[in-house]
């Protein structure tokens, strides 16, 4: 009989329980998670890892779930130097006399450099490892994701109007192009096109991004149906509901992701499953801008992807993923009137491999395999308040567990440890946040 061959590899995870996503439904317990360089090189028993693998690092994780890093579908990541100030307001009050305003007041390469890194700060420190993020100065967040080693899609916006970016939409393209020619098969950056929306970008643009999509592979990435107002507008000046009028020009498809579908019919719902585009559901955003609900047990049930976002948090007003997972599951009970409905590993799928599908990366990303690349993130469960454990997963959704994160890697390399961020510089962050905080604040009240 011969010994079996030891393999080495630079880090090894001992989970209490491990949630791998893929096979769904799943709870293992005592599994070990091995990483070498940027990819998971085995998921196996911890007896199993004791006999075959040597690492350089051991973590022994005796309290904590560990599953695949989050995936927040949509977000403008910078807004977060807005957050809490325009609260309780419907949102084209909320946009029109307060939000655009203020973007028009402030908003330059500086504050989206801060407002990004303090975005990623929290998205880091609640469990989320891949953003997307549709919001000016895209060139910029780029930069700033690729820097701290997060792994993003970066939209650049396109609209009818000028804005800080830029003076109308083919300035927008052209350097919406320069963007997907500059991180266009980068393994962390995936450049993307983010038409605003179908009232604010008219069709020759719209029809350039298509071209554009078909010529580079870049994702659109679209709010799409977040009003009532926005369907009945959109019918009465064109007779034509927005999804049926994109679905009509070919803008959707599978590399198409449509932000929120609150107000959606047989129609709609037909229109997505003869297209393959997938919704980015915004719970939180929704409810608090009184926009509506999006019915996800009906177009699970229809086979469409529905992933999850935060959007940003002008508008939410956090960036905790498994809050938004919460929320999601809860309003989806009630929409389905079926306490069924979203169950906490449905909930999970939507983070994670739901997410990456919509990417076009869930042979890669979205779950714990072999192979797979390593965004690995572990939860603490063992704080008072959640105990007992029946269900890591049903904890994970219900009980508010994104400040119990406690561990992240992203291709492998540790980005938060014991709790700590290893990336961004928090203290002169703070400072940089209060210095834009003044400077807005001032403004407000003037």
């Amino acid at each position: 009989m011969t010994a079996e061959t030891i393999v080495a590899v630079d880090t090894r995870i001992n989970a209490r329980w491990l949630i791998p996503i893929e096979p769904s439904g799943v709870v293992l317990d005592h599994q070990a998670v091995l990483l070498q360089g940027d990819r998971i090189a085995a998921v196996v028993d911890q007896e199993e890892a004791d006999r075959r693998y040597r690492a350089r690092e051991t973590l022994n994780l005796d309290t904590h779930v560990v599953m695949p890093g989050l995936i927040n579908m949509h977000g403008h990541a910078a807004m977060s130097l807005f957050r809490g100030l325009a609260d309780d307001l419907p949102l084209m009050v909320w946009l029109n006399e307060h939000i655009w305003p203020a973007e028009a007041g402030f908003v330059n390469a500086d504050f989206i450099a801060d407002g990004t890194r303090l975005a990623m700060a929290e998205m880091l420190r609640t469990g989320t490892t891949c953003f997307s993020d549709m919001y000016f100065f895209p060139e910029v967040v780029a930069q700033a994701a690729h820097d701290t080693g997060m792994r993003a899609q970066i939209c650049f916006p396109l609209m009818d109007m000028p804005t800080v970016w830029g003076a109308g939409p083919d300035e927008y393209l052209a350097k919406g192009q320069a963007l997907i020619d500059q991180w266009q098969g980068d393994p962390r950056i995936m450049p993307a096109i983010g038409p605003h929306a179908p009232y604010t970008v008219s069709d020759e643009p719209l029809e350039k991004a298509i071209r554009m999509a078909a010529e580079t592979g870049a994702r659109i990435q679209v709010h799409l149906h977040e009003t009532g107002f926005e369907v009945a507008d959109a019918l009465k000046k064109t007779g034509k509901r927005p999804v049926a009028r994109l679905a009509e020009m070919g803008l959707l498809g599978p590399g198409t992701q449509c932000v929120h579908m609150t107000q959606i019919d047989d129609s709609d719902i037909r229109h997505l499953q003869d297209t393959g585009a997938h919704v980015v559901h915004c719970p939180e955003s929704n409810l608090k801008l009184a926009s509506g609900l999006c019915p996800t047990e009906r177009l699970k049930r229809a086979g469409v992807n529905v992933t999850i976002g935060t959007d940003g948090a002008a508008s939410n007003n956090d960036l905790d993923l498994f809050g938004e997972l919460k929320t999601a599951a809860l309003v989806a009970k009630v929409v389905a009137d079926d306490a069924s409905a979203l169950s906490a590993h449905d909930a999970l799928a939507m983070a994670t491999i739901q997410g990456a599908r919509a990417l076009g990366r869930d042979h890669e990303l979205g779950s714990l395999e072999a192979g797979k690349l390593a965004d690995v993130i572990a939860i603490d469960l063992s704080d008072p308040y959640i105990q007992p454990i029946y269900d890591p997963a049903s904890h994970l959704v219900y009980s508010n567990p994104g400040r119990q994160v406690t561990h992240s890697w992203i291709a492998g390399i540790p980005q938060v440890q014991e709790g700590r961020l290893t990336r961004i510089d928090v203290p002169d962050l703070m400072l940089r946040v209060a210095s834009w905080s003044d400077r807005i604040r001032v403004k407000a009240s003037g």
